[in-house]
């Protein structure tokens, strides 16, 4: 029996099967490239498709369990046939300031829906634009990904939830959600790794694979990287270094702040305490190639503090450690030398990432260690600059890429969260 993981990133999807004792039996990537807006939904089904298709049949034909993830407020707006209505929001897209005006005035103070970014903004946005008719269900890129395999639509998991306004008291949408979107036309939250059915007749004999392999409700792209580091302690935290930054710490008491852009989401008898900065390797991308990286890198004494002070943001707006959409960035002076510019992008990326663990334990989520996760978890010099700052153990963990812990929810299900 194989159990396969499916991670949708901001850049790509990769995919990661493992057997019953996690080791890994297969791995494979597709890079989406520079996509225009109305191009997404087509290349992310095509990925879907292609990675599943391109398994080795003797896997596929043995495949028990699926599990997915998607980048958290990523919107879709879909007929019942999962057709898009129009292309998909990503989880940075910011244009719903007045729709997430209009949430902070009615949900409960500091819900993290009343941001412009936030899954019900996106969902309030497009509803005015579509009209009651222009679309049937507004589903969260993992929703609708795990409704391609399935032909089943209309839940989601509580991670993917939060951002669309899930109450974590009641796990399910509370009165003001109702009244702002009406809940008939959103998906019914369940719990991460709920089985949510069997791949669909006609899917499992295109794709070759067993007809009687079930799909499980998944989560966020940064929570299935958590997931992949094996974290179990309460204070241990996971930072992925992807495209942006993301911070996870595993929490006895549940922390929020609206202001700063803190959250904490469901986890079982815990809660996964952190926020998601637009900063992170994406502004690295602006100037350096990975060779570069690694040259560059070696050039750098970690333990020597850069004099520079840069906002790394790749465009306006920050979530995190401060929620501000007009926050401007940051990125001169830039010195000649391009080791000491990238010394100074890298410090000024640790001091976002200490910034927000200082919050979370000002608020009762105190840091014992951190793994790390993501391609920024292979350059070690970035590794023992953060440490630095940290003040606590920093190291990769065993696993890193997101699509291992979608391959765990899959084969461990509600039992990750116990």
């Amino acid at each position: 029996m194989y159990f396969l993981g499916i991670d949708f990133g901001t850049s790509g999807a990769r995919s990661c099967v493992i057997d019953a004792k996690g080791a890994i039996v297969a791995e494979d990537a597709r890079d989406f490239g520079e996509l225009a807006e109305y191009e997404r939904a087509g290349i992310w089904r095509e990925a879907l498709w292609d990675l599943v298709a391109a398994l080795p049949p003797t896997i596929r034909g043995l495949l028990s369990d699926i599990a997915l993830d998607g980048t958290s407020g990523t919107v879709l707006a879909c007929d019942e046939a999962l057709a898009p209505r129009h292309p998909p929001l990503l989880y940075n897209d910011d244009r719903a300031a007045d729709e997430a005006a209009l949430i902070a005035k009615t949900a409960v103070p500091g819900h993290p829906a009343a941001a412009a970014t936030s899954g019900l903004a996106k969902v309030l946005w497009l509803k005015k634009r579509l009209g009651l008719t222009g679309a049937r269900l507004y589903l969260n890129q993992a929703d609708w990904l795990s409704g391609l395999l399935t032909g089943r639509v209309g839940m989601t998991d509580y991670h993917n939830a939060l951002k669309m306004g899930l109450d974590l008291d009641d796990l399910k949408w509370p009165e003001w959600v109702e009244y702002l979107a009406d809940i008939n036309y959103l998906p019914v939250p369940i719990a991460p790794g709920a089985r949510l059915a069997t791949v669909s007749r006609p899917r499992a004999r295109y794709l070759g694979i067993n007809p009687g392999c079930m799909v499980h409700a998944g989560t966020t792209d940064s929570i299935a990287a958590f997931l992949a580091a094996g974290v179990t302690q309460s204070g241990d935290a996971v930072t992925s270094l992807g495209s942006t930054l993301v911070l996870k710490l595993l929490s006895d008491t549940r922390v929020e702040s609206t202001e700063h852009g803190v959250y904490s989401h469901w986890f079982g008898e815990r809660w996964l305490a952190g926020g998601a900065s637009n900063a992170g390797g994406a502004v690295l991308r602006q100037f350096f190639d990975d060779r570069q990286l690694a040259a560059l890198s070696k050039k750098i004494d970690p333990t020597v503090v850069s004099p520079l002070d840069y906002m790394p943001l790749p465009k306006p707006g920050e979530r995190f450690p401060v929620n501000d959409p007009q926050l401007a960035p940051r990125l001169t002076p830039r010195p000649a030398d391009d080791a000491e510019f990238l010394h100074g992008l890298l410090e000024s990326l640790a001091r976002i990432e200490a910034r927000g663990y200082a919050l979370l334990a000002e608020r009762g989520a105190p840091l014992r260690r951190v793994e790390t996760a993501g391609g920024g978890a292979q350059n070690p010099v970035w590794t023992r600059i953060r440490a630095r700052l940290l003040g606590v153990p920093v190291a990769r963990a065993a696993h890193t890429e997101a699509a291992y812990g979608a391959a765990l929810l899959a084969r461990d299900g509600l039992g990750l969260f116990k």
